[in-house]
């Protein structure tokens, strides 16, 4: 028997059941579209965060206090006082891979004008932390050496700042607003730039000389990070050995003493972040993968009922002389043709909550070609697999019982 036998008889029992048959490709058409979305809404995730980390650099170095252990007890790094004014002046000095190095220190609270307030973290930073995060201003001027060097009492607020102390409107230039009882004078309105991946909003920010978080609002010496910028992105790993090694020197450690500091790179930040969203969406596509095995029982079993429903008729084929493997490869192609077309239609419903969901939350639209592949080739197996006994217990028929059937 030719092949296009074999599809036009599966068509036309298909054809007799339309409901059933559509039912019978719901499972496979619901688990296709959901591996085939949750894979493209996760490759647009991780493209989303890859381009807003690289948006800020990929050269770009934090440098942290180590987490602090007491008893066996991590204490974390809200204790720490290992980075210093020194090692600043060290990096800045020595340094041979690395462009521009800014310390920080951050606070958070409520900032009040008038009577609206925002609470809002304060983050208290040097000159060269514009260059190392590349702020730009909307409106105003940056701080200058002077304001730091006298713990100037001036500020830099994000939109989202603006808009819940200033909500008619007015220009915040020259006003002063309060956090706790100290006034701090705005001299600039950071550029917006709205949400980052993971929902955080990068616009309730104040930036403010660093000296003036330490000398008048936390009465502290020490640092809560220091941020660096390596000559290039190749370069970051010899910036990083470069730090590493001006550090141990600047706290005086012996070669066998543990660092009490801790660096990453922007770099080492993406790879993390890419591993991390891609085991999750392995994760969903595996969980969503199982309405497939849904789909592939709901197969199996609507064969059984078809080959139940049409004894009589595969009797008289076999008593005319078509031989079993003729009626074996029938039934395959019925199963098959329904789980490739169950495919098909959910690669396009796929495709469809793909693009929206995409859409919807912002993010740029990523169609991996891998994964529709892979999805017809799971579908055909399925076919295959699932149609497998159903067809050889039709092909196993004796042609007189088969003949008598009721």
């Amino acid at each position: 028997m030719k092949w296009y036998n074999y599809l036009n008889i599966a068509y036309r029992a298909l054809m007799r059941n339309k409901t059933r048959a559509f039912l019978t490709m719901l499972g496979i058409i619901i688990g296709i579209a959901s591996v085939i979305a949750v894979i493209s809404l996760g490759a647009a995730s991780t493209n989303n965060i890859r381009a807003e980390i690289a948006s800020t650099g990929t050269n770009m170095i934090f440098i942290n206090p180590a987490q602090q252990s007491r008893g066996g007890i991590n204490m974390g790094r809200d204790d720490a006082k290992s980075l210093t004014e020194k090692d600043v002046e060290a990096l800045r000095s020595k340094c041979q891979y690395v462009t521009a190095v800014s310390p920080s220190v951050s606070v958070s609270g409520q900032l009040v004008y008038g009577t609206n307030n925002a609470p809002t973290s304060l983050q208290g930073v040097d000159i060269p932390f514009r260059e190392i995060r590349d702020i730009k201003l909307d409106k105003g001027i940056f701080f200058s050496q002077h304001d730091v060097e006298t713990a100037s009492k001036v500020c830099l607020i994000g939109k989202t700042v603006v808009d819940k102390l200033f909500p008619g409107g007015e220009d915040p230039i020259g006003k002063y607003i309060r956090f706790k009882n100290i006034p701090l004078r705005i001299i600039g309105v950071l550029e917006e730039k709205g949400q980052n991946s993971m929902g955080m909003d990068q616009d309730n920010i104040v930036y403010l000389p660093y000296t003036t978080v330490q000398k008048r609002m936390l009465a502290i010496t020490h640092f809560n990070t220091i941020y660096a910028s390596a000559t290039s992105e190749e370069d970051s790993e010899l910036a990083v050995a470069e730090i590493t090694k001006i550090m141990r020197m600047s706290h005086k450690l012996q070669p066998a003493d543990e660092e009490d500091f801790e660096i990453f790179t922007q770099a080492e930040m993406l790879s993390m972040i890419s591993s991390v969203t891609g085991m999750l969406t392995a994760l969903l596509a595996a969980v969503a993968a199982i309405s497939l095995l849904v789909g592939g029982i709901g197969i199996m079993n609507i064969m059984y009922v078809t080959v139940t429903e049409r004894t009589k008729e595969i009797g008289l084929r076999m008593s005319i002389g078509a031989r079993k493997q003729y009626v074996l490869v029938q039934f395959l192609t019925e199963s098959v043709i329904l789980s490739l077309i169950g495919g098909l239609l959910g690669v396009f419903l796929g495709i469809i909550v793909s693009y929206i969901g995409s859409f919807f939350l912002g993010w740029d639209f990523v169609l991996n070609f891998g994964s529709i592949l892979l999805a017809f080739g799971v579908c055909f197996f399925e076919g295959v697999f699932f149609g497998w006994y159903p067809a050889r217990k039709a092909s196993q028929l004796d042609p007189i019982v088969a003949l008598r059937y009721e």
